[in-house]
C-alpha cells in the first residue's frame, strides 16, 4: 500500500524500507487471533453446558452441534501453524517448552487439585491425561509427526484410515489418550495442507450466507440424534466396542463426524471477523484460558455447584452460558499471562545446548546495517508458531 504514496519531486526516489518492527512478517494475523479466541470461548461454553445435560434435550442438542466442530477448529488452526515444524533444535526446544513442560506442570496440578478437593487417594499419572490436558499430549505427538505428513503422497486419506482403524481397536488403551490422538489426527493433517487462499475461500460473503441454513440443519440433526445416539461418539475417546454398536459403525461414524466437522468448521471460519476487534489481543492468550478454566469447572463438579434446580430453567441455562464465556475471557487476559508465563511459556535456556548455527545467525543479524537485508524478518507462520490452545 505504501507504494502509492510517492514523494514529491523526483519520481525515481524510492522510499526507505520500514524499520524491522514495522515489517508485515512480524504482525499477527487478526483473523487467526479472533478465531482462536472465539473457539476457546466455545470450549468454555461447552464445558459449562456439559454440567447441565441430564434431561435437557435442548442443551444437549446444542452441545452435540458444538462438540462436532469446536475442537476440530482448534486442531485445524494448530496444524496450519505447524507447517514449518521440522526436527531442528530450535523447533524441538519450542515444542518441549511450549507443550511438554506445561503438560507435566498442569497434569501434576490437576492431580493435586483433585486430591485436596475430592479424593485424597487420587494418584498422579503422567500417562493418563486429566480432563482437557489430552490436547497437549495430542499436539506433541502430531507435531513430531509433521515431517512424515509432509513427505507422504496422500497424507489426508492415510490419516483418515488411521482414525477409522483406531475406532475399532480397543487395545490401544488410555495411555496418553491415544484414541483421541488418532481419531482427531485427520483434522491436524488437514490443517497442514491448508493455505491462506483456502481460508479466504470460506470467508466470502456467499459462504457466510450459506452457513446459516447449514448450522440450522446441524442443530436440527443434533436434536434428532439425542435419543438415538450416544453422546460419547462426539468425544472420540473410545473404540466402538465400548458402545456396544456393531464394529462397522466405528469407521462409518468416524468418517461421518469428520465430514460434519469440516462443514461446521468452515461455517465457523466464515463468521470469524478478519479485522481487529476488542478481543483480538486475547487470541494470543488462549492457552492460558484453556489450561486454567478446567480448575474452576472441576471445582464446581467436586463441590456440587451445578446441582441446583435453578440451572434447569431457561434463565439458568443462559446464565451458565454467559458465565462460561466470561470465565474463559478473563483467564485469557494479560494479568494471567504475566503471572503464569514462566510456567506456560518458559524459556528454559539453561536446559538446552547452544545451537552453533543459531548463534552464528545472531551475530550476523547484529552486524547487519540498520534497514539492510530481510534475513531477520520472520514469516507469518514462524511469528505465529508459538503454541496456543
Amino acid at each position: 500500500m505504501t507504494s502509492s504514496l510517492r514523494p514529491h519531486g523526483d519520481r525515481k526516489t524510492t522510499p526507505s524500507p520500514p524499520p524491522p518492527q514495522a515489517r508485515p512478517g512480524r504482525q499477527r494475523d487478526a483473523f487467526f487471533d479472533n478465531a482462536k479466541y472465539l473457539a476457546i470461548v466455545l470450549v468454555g461454553v461447552g464445558h459449562a453446558w456439559g454440567q447441565i445435560l441430564d434431561g435437557n434435550r435442548t442443551v444437549e442438542a446444542l452441545y452435540r452441534a458444538l462438540y462436532t466442530f469446536h475442537m476440530p477448529a482448534f486442531i485445524i488452526i494448530s496444524g496450519y501453524f505447524s507447517r514449518s515444524f521440522d526436527l531442528s533444535p530450535k523447533r524441538v526446544k519450542r515444542l518441549i517448552t511450549g507443550v511438554a513442560v506445561p503438560y507435566l506442570v498442569f497434569e501434576v496440578g490437576y492431580a493435586l487439585h483433585r486430591r485436596f478437593a475430592e479424593d485424597p487417594s487420587n494418584e498422579i499419572s503422567l500417562l493418563d491425561p486429566t480432563y482437557l490436558l489430552w490436547f497437549l499430549c495430542a499436539l506433541f505427538v502430531w507435531r513430531l509427526t509433521t515431517p512424515l505428513w509432509q513427505t507422504v503422497r496422500w497424507p489426508l486419506p492415510i490419516a483418515l484410515a488411521i482414525a477409522a482403524l483406531a475406532s475399532v481397536t480397543p487395545s490401544i488403551g488410555n495411555d496418553l489418550n491415544m484414541q483421541r490422538v488418532l481419531q482427531f489426527l485427520p483434522c491436524f493433517v488437514l490443517g497442514l495442507l491448508l493455505r491462506p487462499e483456502h481460508f479466504r475461500l470460506v470467508r466470502r460473503r456467499s459462504a457466510r450466507i450459506a452457513s446459516v441454513p447449514v448450522v440450522a440443519v446441524a442443530v436440527a440433526v443434533a436434536w434428532w440424534s439425542v435419543p438415538r445416539m450416544e453422546t460419547g461418539w462426539f468425544y472420540r475417546n473410545a473404540a466402538v466396542q465400548a458402545t456396544g454398536a456393531p464394529w462397522w459403525s466405528g469407521p462409518v461414524v468416524t468418517l461421518a463426524l469428520f465430514g460434519c466437522s469440516l462443514v461446521l468448521t468452515a461455517c465457523f471460519f466464515a463468521w470469524v471477523p478478519g479485522r481487529r476487534m476488542w478481543f483480538t489481543a486475547l487470541g494470543a492468550g488462549t492457552i492460558y484460558g484453556y489450561l486454567l478454566h478446567g480448575f474452576v469447572v472441576k471445582q464446581g463438579t467436586f463441590s456440587g455447584w451445578f446441582h441446583g434446580s435453578a440451572w434447569d430453567t431457561p434463565l439458568g441455562e443462559v446464565a451458565i452460558t454467559v458465565l462460561g464465556a466470561a470465565l474463559i475471557t478473563v483467564l485469557c487476559t494479560k494479568p494471567f499471562q504475566r503471572v503464569l508465563k514462566y510456567v506456560v511459556e518458559p524459556r528454559m535456556d539453561w536446559a538446552f545446548r547452544r545451537d552453533p548455527g543459531e548463534a552464528a545467525r545472531g551475530r550476523e543479524h547484529r552486524e547487519q546495517p540498520a534497514g539492510g537485508g530481510t534475513g531477520a524478518a520472520r514469516t507469518p507462520v514462524e511469528a505465529a508458531e508459538k503454541v496456543s490452545a
